[in-house]
């Protein structure tokens, strides 16, 4: 059944259907168990295995290296199904899709030969950029240093989501000499212990804790070119966590049409013998689906202003480069809280389509606003709308990146 008879709307391309085709029966069996995977706190390791053996880690690269080649709406319109059965799942691979990004844009051939070949083969990315403490923004505690012909490192990073489940993990860390640098650590590396310690109350499954690396040795050729991430990647990021939300908004309009179908406790006051027939209750169903409905189309047209940054880096214009990289910004931005609140109230008010007997753990019906919840606190929406009226008023340009750290306080003056 396509999306079409689900009344979620045609897909971004004429070939979406067949290009999801394969996917849609593992994102159905990711989604059987999700509530009992929630309960006993089951990380996903099988479920992203099926999804790496179906090709679904591959979906970015070209067609030539053995991969899908999707486009990125295409990408993110499956992201949107996959989050339905599971939004951990896609949190999880967020990092490997965005590594992804990085190679498919790279200046270095060598090394987009080689990581493209690596992912084609099923090897996946996971996160390691993010650091607590009291590091400055911008500024890496981790040290990755020149020892020899290899390099040695050291550190502590946390929100290290995905690299549980992957067999690299890329990471930012300061050289020698204070300088930014990026490389890719084996996970099976001697002196990497990577920790299930995430205790959120929502996207509990992503394992998005500490890694620690110590004394690992690093050979040359896993260090990162220079050049920085992709130009268009916090825009990317933050698609990924709008087309989660669109996924859970989905799931639970899935959870509450079906429990109301079955539903054979009325209430006095209610409106029919049925609560399938209740006019109120229905709206409620209505109100919610609608709500993922108009959550999707707007990550999807979103997705479009991705698609042109994408292109415009091979276009050879950096003006139009930059420009098309700016609106893709703003695009995401202004998308944010609209989105944003859409799921927040859905995950709410589908309660009032059912009893209490709704809030039982065991039908798991919280988990859609706890995960909820937690990805919208990722780059809070006050700053995107900040960003977005400076932008309409002013005509100010977003900033190149966002980071998370100690505010840097610029020394006092001399007298």
């Amino acid at each position: 059944m396509t999306q079409i008879d689900l009344g979620w709307g045609a897909g971004p391309s004429s070939r979406y259907d067949a290009l999801a085709a394969p996917f849609r029966p593992i994102f159905a069996r990711i989604r059987e168990k999700a509530v009992e995977r929630e309960l006993t706190h089951t990380l996903p390791h099988e479920e992203i295995g099926w999804l790496k053996t179906v090709g679904f880690s591959t979906l970015r690269v070209p067609t030539e290296y053995g991969g899908l080649g999707v486009t990125l709406p295409e990408f993110f319109a499956l992201l949107i199904e996959l989050s339905e059965g599971e939004p951990n799942v896609t949190n999880a691979l967020r990092s490997h899709f965005g590594f992804t990004e990085d190679v498919l844009v790279s200046a270095d051939a060598n090394w987009r030969r080689t990581w493209l070949g690596r992912i084609a083969a099923r090897e996946t990315i996971g996160s390691g950029f993010s650091e607590v403490g009291d590091n400055k923004v911008g500024v890496f505690s981790t040290r990755l240093v020149r020892e020899g012909d290899h390099w040695r490192l050291n550190g502590k990073k946390f929100y290290t989501t995905g690299s549980l489940f992957a067999d690299w993990v890329n990471l930012g860390a300061t050289d020698e000499n204070g300088e930014g640098v990026g490389a890719l650590v084996p996970t099976s590396a001697n002196g990497v212990e990577i920790i299930d310690d995430w205790d959120g109350f929502g996207q509990a499954l992503s394992a998005s804790g500490t890694a620690l690396f110590n004394e690992v040795l690093i050979e040359p050729q896993l260090v990162n070119p220079p050049g920085g991430r992709f130009k268009y990647a916090d825009g990317f990021f933050q698609l990924v966590h709008l087309a989660t939300l669109a996924g859970v908004g989905r799931a639970g309009a899935n959870d509450v049409a079906r429990l109301v179908a079955e539903r054979t406790r009325v209430y006095g006051h209610g409106n029919a013998s049925r609560v399938s027939q209740d006019a109120q209750i229905l709206q409620v169903v209505g109100k919610v689906r609608g709500a993922a409905y108009a959550a999707g189309a707007v990550a999807l047209k979103a997705a479009e202003s991705l698609q042109r940054a994408y292109d415009a880096h091979f276009a050879g214009d950096p003006d139009a480069e930059e420009r098309a990289n700016a609106i893709a910004e703003i695009e995401v931005s202004q998308s944010v809280t609209p989105v944003t609140n859409l799921i927040l109230d859905a995950s709410t008010v589908l309660f009032d389509a059912l009893g209490a007997s709704a809030a039982k753990k065991g039908l798991g019906l919280d988990r859609h606003w706890r995960n909820a919840r937690t990805i919208a606190s990722h780059n809070p929406r006050i700053y995107r709308d900040r960003i977005v009226g400076d932008f309409a008023v002013n005509g100010t340009r977003p900033p190149v990146r966002y980071g998370v750290g100690q505010a840097v306080v610029p020394e006092p003056a001399k007298v």
